[in-house]
């Protein structure tokens, strides 16, 4: 049985990734997966990484449970807005605060690239966003995604991620948000 874990990034309850959340969920939950999720916003925890990476900062338990679901998981699946070209701050908190060396990767000395300890899982990322895909690549080239992807999951191991870009949302309709939904449903239904 797959093990699916789906991170919402967005802070709000009542947001559009909440439903995109839940919709993915059901659509997995469909195909007999066992389905985790982690709405950040609802942990208790300190979003800065205090001391860097000179000094661990002790774990607080709802990030040693999120741990323990990221490592468990076969598939990571990330939903939030994309904001000021970027995700949320409580995201990047949670991304800094769990994902962490000789957790999600493992330094070898006189080498740059770490040990991947994430390796095996793949991931997908849903992300919201006001700008037309077409400018947020040509003309951004995709800061938020390329971090995400690239600089956390691909580092750490996850491979391959996929990517769905839902835009434009503000002042979208509701055929189109309805339509989305529907669409990440099916991405929950095949699992990837």
């Amino acid at each position: 049985m797959k093990k699916v874990l789906i991170i919402n990034g967005h802070p709000d309850k009542e947001s559009y990734n909440f439903a995109l959340a839940e919709a993915y969920k059901k659509g997995a939950e469909s195909s007999q997966a066992e389905v985790e999720q982690i709405n950040i916003t609802d942990l208790d925890f300190n979003p800065s990484l205090q001391f860097g990476y000179r000094k661990r900062t002790d774990l607080e338990p709802d990030l040693e449970d999120a741990i323990q679901k990221i490592k468990a998981a076969d598939l990571l699946v990330w939903v939030f807005p994309l904001w000021w070209y970027s995700y949320p701050a409580i995201m990047k908190g949670f991304i800094d605060r769990t994902f962490l060396p000789g957790i999600t990767y493992e330094p070898i000395e006189g080498q740059a690239l770490p040990r991947k300890l994430l390796k095996g899982k793949r991931g997908r990322i849903i992300v919201t966003a006001d700008s037309p895909s077409w400018y947020n690549k040509f003309f951004m080239k995709d800061p938020a995604i390329h971090s995400l992807k690239r600089g956390t999951l691909e580092f750490c191991g996850v491979s391959p991620v996929k990517v769905t870009y839902i835009a434009t949302i503000k002042n979208s309709t509701e055929v189109f948000r309805k339509k989305w939904l529907e669409r990440v449903h099916k991405l929950g239904k095949d699992l990837f």
